[in-house]
């Protein structure tokens, strides 16, 4: 059986749908979707020089990769290469592939170090270190059980402190946009990222048809967006939080704990049945803010990367 590896077909609905598929049951605790590829495809910002791959084997998708250009990064010439072969697919081939059209589409684009997430499998590690990548960092992926669960209960913010809702910024985001980039620039990374282009949050980000303003909830102290915790949802039972972040000078005041309970609860209340999200291992704070909400490890990964030339 012949593996072919080629770019994703934005106009082919089965490539989207394999896609989705094949990253479903290699990594379950990440949300995606065919729109939400769509919208990667239609909305990235061209300096990214996105380009996902799919091998396919018998006209079936059986692996994926989510290949570009760290573009918002301080440092040049980082790349990301992600790849996701399907479970009853993998020894085939198909990921070596993936890996080598990746490497050579960043290659002529100027990457000089990539990076790839990989699940911590023996199979998978040793994968990425036959192909010449070293591990650095790890993270955990978290749940929460929302039918089964007992989250804490919800508190009245003290005085001077208000809860809102990411729809209530509808009008204008930007308050949002430049709470996120402030959160994001001391969030622990191997890739500094600085968020400095606002068109390009609005299309990634807010108007991402994953992401749910109506589920995510922002603290205001003295009317200042302090901090927030921001809500995706898969349009099934499925949600999760992909950042929840506290500005540096309002830090140390429960105002994270505040912003992620308000969102579960109404999570919780929308019929969502699952949450999921993910800290790095050395983000000790945030990891304790999880654990008190009753979150589980269910999978770890390992950043690895890799110098080019």
């Amino acid at each position: 059986m012949t593996v072919i590896v080629r770019d994703l077909r934005a106009d082919a609905r089965a490539d989207l749908e394999g896609f989705a598929r094949v990253r479903h049951l290699a990594l379950p605790y990440m949300l995606l979707t065919a729109d939400s590829l769509a919208h990667d495809l239609a909305h990235m910002h061209p300096d990214a020089h996105y380009r996902p791959l799919v091998a396919v084997a018998d006209g079936e998708v059986i692996g994926t990769a989510q290949v570009l250009l760290v573009h918002d990064s301080a440092e040049p010439g980082v790349g990301s290469v992600n790849v996701y072969v399907h479970p009853r697919h993998t020894g085939r081939g198909a990921g070596t592939l993936l890996v080598r059209a990746a490497e050579e589409h960043l290659a002529a684009h100027g990457a000089v170090r990539l990076y790839s997430w990989v699940l911590d499998e023996p199979g998978n590690r040793a994968f990425a270190a036959r192909h010449g990548y070293r591990s650095s960092r790890s993270a955990h992926f978290l749940r929460l059980d929302l039918v089964g669960g007992t989250l804490p209960p919800l508190a009245d913010p003290p005085p001077g402190v208000e809860l809102r809702r990411g729809s209530d910024f509808a009008a204008d985001p930007r308050p949002l946009f430049e709470l996120d980039a402030r959160t994001t620039a001391d969030e622990p990374s191997d890739v500094d990222h600085e968020f400095t282009d606002y068109e390009s949050w609005l299309a990634e980000t807010w108007r991402h048809p994953l992401f749910s303003p109506e589920l995510t909830s922002v603290v205001l102290v003295d009317g200042r967006p302090a901090a927030f915790s921001a809500a995706r949802t898969d349009g099934g039972r499925r949600y999760g939080t992909v950042m929840t972040g506290t500005a540096q000078e309002f830090r140390g005041r429960g105002l994270a704990k505040l912003a992620k309970n308000d969102s579960l609860h109404r999570a919780r209340a929308a019929g969502y049945t699952e949450a999921f999200t993910g800290n790095d291992t050395g983000n000790g704070p945030m990891l304790a803010i999880n654990k008190w909400f009753g979150y589980e490890v269910c999978a770890t990964e390992v950043r690895y990367v890799r110098e080019l030339g």
